[in-house]
């Protein structure tokens, strides 16, 4: 290589942004440009199994990072990760999606080339991205530098994913280097219409008599949105009483006395709902009520008491005030529950314990192994600094209702929903944060989609417990409908065996459990070796779900059939 590249400024861009490695499988339209990947002082290439597999390692690292970055081929390697990338657009994670593609001089001569329709028109799989991105681009040598500067300043904007065509013959193309950083984002918040919104918020919470009377549900966007700390420093100012939704669970420290757990709506503990529902004034920030965060749309939140905080308007009662940047917003309510806490007359009032069991309650170690002790168990051996990946399904809803010691964060799909992701997510997650140890939690049916990236993550050798849940099948789709139905069978596989054949030698360790004390033993194994990976095949009764799930599919299970 010689000479500044239009690569070398993406990658330099990438890096600026915060991004230490590219994921993503190789393919001919790119490997010149993954050359300027694998020199770069502060970038790394990540290969994997597959594509899919890429997309959501970049989705896990992009959700801890802020920003990440993919790269595949044009159409089949691009196509195969789509999945992952509509994932990322419906969840906010900011993902960079690179596709290195034919040359320009193929492309201006129409051949119809490998990897394309054999049309000559190379423009199709731009069009399929235009609903899941926030901005796309296809690079020539005169707009190159402006467009990948554009589309990296977007998807850091936005939070949203972004997608760049880099042709072969660009890529090695000459560039300038970049004489200054990229702008730092913006506040788009209107003046007048933040005051608007301190004066009506203002009159709403000061009609609380005190802060124990304010309570707060947080979701997903607060996160996204970089806004977690500044939400702390508002609960802080009360206190005040708060939950969060399963989609932003770990978004707020659970062990904290105030915290009032997860709302699931009608799904919710009592005292759960009673807090958010009940409060004289509830500040909803940063929630997206979807089916399956909601209890199926069973949320009941009275408008007329309600500041709800969206990404760029909020609203107060009937009343709504845009554009309201959410961080911005947060902040102003800061002041305005310190004013409500300095008319609190004594010391703020300290919950009783929630009940998480005790040792007199504990399992006997020779106790067949369930959804309830499993979480149970799980739930006590989580530290400080783990990264909770659960996937969607038993493991998403059996840890749901646990609290989470402080300083673990949580990551799940519960819109997107695709099972399997969390694997290939574990592989990002710990990427992001080097040294920190991952926890998968994994129903069988969902881990054999992805299991490939076992591999992977066992090369990069990085500290892990991978927990698959073995219930002989599709256990969600069991519960909502066909119980015994051959469409909700898969094969069972031995995993112990498995992990081992995927070339983890003396970095892995595995173990079949049936009973209480068997995954005890396992998880103090784990413990004891924390810079290893630990495979914890953990066999369930089939027909077995956590509380919550079993709530929540009574409903989908009872929903009408659509006309035909």
């Amino acid at each position: 290589m010689s000479g500044y590249t239009v690569a070398d400024h993406l990658v330099d861009r990438l890096a600026e942004l915060g991004v230490d490695r590219v994921f993503g499988v190789p393919g001919d339209y790119s490997l010149a440009m993954l050359d300027h990947v694998t020199h770069h002082p502060r970038v790394r290439w990540t290969g994997c199994t597959n594509e899919l597999n890429a997309g959501y390692a970049a989705d896990g690292y992009g959700r801890l990072r802020g920003i990440a970055a993919l790269c595949t081929t044009f159409g089949v390697g691009e196509l195969s990760a789509i999945n992952a990338i509509a994932g990322s657009y419906a969840e906010h994670v900011p993902v960079v999606h690179v596709v290195g593609a034919p040359a320009l001089t193929a492309q201006e001569q129409r051949r119809p080339v490998h990897h394309t329709l054999g049309d000559g028109l190379f423009g199709h799989f731009t069009a399929m991205h235009a609903d899941i991105t926030c901005a796309r681009a296809s690079l020539t040598p005169e707009n190159a530098v402006a467009e990948i500067d554009r589309v990296l300043r977007a998807v850091r904007d936005q939070r949203l994913p972004g997608y760049l065509v880099v042709p072969a013959d660009v890529g090695t193309a000459p560039a300038e280097r970049a004489g200054a950083p990229l702008p730092p984002r913006a506040d788009t918040t209107d003046p007048e219409a933040l005051e608007g919104f301190v004066d009506a918020a203002r009159r709403l919470v000061g009609s609380a008599s005190s802060p124990d009377d304010v309570a707060v549900l947080a979701g997903l966007l607060v996160h996204r949105l970089g806004a977690a700390d500044t939400l702390a420093r508002v609960l802080a100012a009360g206190p005040l009483p708060h939950a969060t939704t399963p989609w932003a669970k770990s978004l707020v420290d659970e062990s904290a006395p105030r915290f009032a757990g997860t709302y699931t709506g009608a799904a919710s503990p009592p005292t759960t709902r009673a807090t958010i529902e009940d409060a004289a004034v509830l500040v909803v920030a940063g929630v997206q009520f979807t089916d399956l965060d909601s209890g199926m749309f069973t949320q009941h939140i009275t408008r007329s008491r309600t500041i709800d905080i969206g990404a760029r308007s909020v609203t107060v009662g009937a009343a709504t005030f845009a554009p309201v940047e959410l961080p911005t917003a947060l902040a102003a309510l800061e002041t305005l529950v310190a004013e409500v806490a300095a008319r609190r007359s004594g010391p703020a009032p300290t919950p009783p314990p929630t009940a998480s069991g005790t040792d007199a309650d504990a399992a006997p170690d020779d106790e067949a192994l369930g959804q309830t002790t499993l979480w149970r168990e799980v739930g006590a051996f989580l530290q400080s600094g783990d990264i909770v990946l659960a996937d969607q399904g038993t493991s998403f809803y059996g840890m749901a209702p646990h609290r989470l010691p402080a300083g673990v964060t949580f990551v799940g799909q519960p819109l997107w929903a695709s099972i399997g992701y969390t694997l290939p997510a574990l592989l990002g997650t710990c990427a992001a944060l080097p040294g920190q140890r991952g926890v998968l939690l994994i129903g069988d049916g969902a881990a054999q989609m992805t299991a490939t990236e076992l591999a992977t993550v066992l090369r990069e050798r990085l500290p892990a417990v991978i927990v698959v849940v073995d219930n002989d099948g599709y256990t969600v789709e069991r519960a909502i409908h066909g119980p015994d139905e051959p469409y909700n069978d898969i094969t069972p596989w031995d995993w112990p065996l498995l992990v081992k054949a995927l070339g983890g030698g003396d970095h892995v360790a595995a173990a079949r459990v049936t009973t209480v004390g068997a995954l005890r033993a396992a998880l103090a194994d784990a413990s004891a070796h924390p810079r290893r990976v630990t495979l914890v095949q953990a066999v369930v009764p089939r027909g077995d779900v956590p509380e919550l799930l079993a709530a929540l599919t009574r409903v989908l299970g009872a929903r009408p059939e659509p006309a035909s």
